[in-house]
């Protein structure tokens, strides 16, 4: 099979399209022929081994997954004998993080990390919801209850986590304020932001507004400068940004908001957790995936440096085989 497959960290140069063995499915996996996968942070960072704590986890001088790709979507080639929920011919999707190998034609993963998808649902727009989905969706639902009026900023809200992030929180009646550069601002407008910021030009935490609730895809700030910006009983989820920013939150953000019931933290993802709510809010038509742009396998590293360059849209999606 042909897989996109990397042996050393770098930019998307170090990246390779080779033949691989097809792999064979265990006892309680599934073999998936994948149609379409799509890009994520995680997959620019596992490439480049940057930061360099994240080496700890994935491969101190060289990384131990070969082939990178999390998200995906196609039909179930072969089961493992204790796979009962799946047959051959599912269509499937999921966020398969835990094991990763989405680049590539055919992925064996663990059955737990799959789900049907929805027949409405092409296989690009499918592979393009998962993890930026449940990131957004897990930000929204897991670390405070949004309701009617409330006033929720989403910072970085032009990418993938953003995009779904804002509509999530439209639907749940919040007004929404969205950061980001000069050319997503149109497109966050057009999908219901009621107020948008770019950030080159103005520093959102500097302008005296409170938020009930603080999305940070790319987070950068001190926690002093995200604290003066929530309201009481206000909470910050960061997702995504610097190593020293993420730390500061981490270690100090809920002792110096204490007093005022305010919480500083970081979501935690938890893959796949709270994708079926996600799907209903699609099947509904209040959610939608923003795709960017499509690319073949072989195109994979031409897709990571537009997302390195944060030039896209909503997401990025990779065509990897033909459907049946």
């Amino acid at each position: 099979m042909k897989a996109i497959t990397y042996s050393k960290y770098g930019n998307p140069e170090v990246l390779q399209l080779k033949d691989v063995e097809k792999p064979i499915p265990g006892d309680n996996e599934v073999l998936v022929k994948i149609y379409a996968a799509s890009v994520n942070s995680w997959d620019w960072d596992l490439l480049r081994g940057k930061p360099y704590l994240y080496r700890l986890l994935f491969g101190v001088f060289k990384p131990k997954h070969k082939i990178i790709g999390c998200d995906i979507a196609g039909r179930v080639e072969m089961v493992g004998r204790n796979v009962k929920h799946f047959k051959a011919g599912d269509a499937v999707m999921g966020d398969i993080s835990e094991r990763w190998g989405g680049f590539a034609e055919y992925v064996c993963v663990p059955k737990t990390l799959l789900t049907f998808k929805p027949s409405d649902l092409s296989f690009e727009q499918a592979a393009a919801i998962p993890q930026a989905g449940v990131l957004a969706l897990q930000s929204l639902h897991d670390s405070v209850t949004v309701k009617a009026g409330d006033k929720v900023l989403i910072n970085g809200a032009g990418g993938g986590v953003g995009t779904f992030a804002l509509q999530i929180a439209k639907s749940l009646g919040a007004e929404v304020t969205c950061v980001d550069s000069f050319q997503k601002l149109e497109m966050l407008c057009n999908l219901g932001a009621d107020h948008v910021i770019d950030y080159k030009y103005e520093d959102y935490t500097e302008k005296g507004f409170r938020y009930n609730l603080i999305i940070d895809v790319v987070a950068n700030r001190s926690v002093y400068a995200y604290k003066k910006s929530l309201l009481p009983n206000g909470r910050l989820v960061v997702i995504g940004g610097t190593i020293p920013c993420i730390l500061q939150v981490g270690l100090l953000g809920s002792l110096l908001s204490r007093n005022e019931n305010k919480k500083l933290g970081i979501l935690v993802h938890e893959a796949n957790k709270g994708l079926d709510l996600l799907l209903g809010l699609i099947e509904k038509g209040l959610v939608k995936p923003v795709i960017d742009s499509k690319y073949t396998l072989k195109e994979v590293p031409i897709a990571l440096q537009r997302l390195g360059d944060g030039k896209a849209i909503g997401k990025i999606v990779i065509k990897v085989c033909e459907q049946d």
